[in-house]
């Protein structure tokens, strides 16, 4: 997913039951590319529940996104 699009990874949560949630961050164009190439390997392994792009985010949605280093 990271591979295919110049994008950043800001965060991957494990909510359980084999549900996984990851975020990314770029231009919505590289973004679109990622969440397509992650969603093609995840649908090799198993079954793909939904896939979401926010365009344009509120500013504050900035802080509740986790952050990884």
């Amino acid at each position: 997913m990271v591979k295919a699009a110049n994008v950043q990874l800001i965060g991957i949560e494990k909510i359980g039951s084999g549900l996984v949630s990851v975020m990314v961050r770029g231009d919505v164009g590289a973004v679109k590319a990622a969440t397509e190439a992650g969603s093609a390997a995840a649908s090799r392994l198993g079954e793909v529940i939904a896939t979401h792009v926010i365009p344009r985010p509120h500013g504050d949605v900035e802080k509740i996104l986790p952050v990884l280093k």
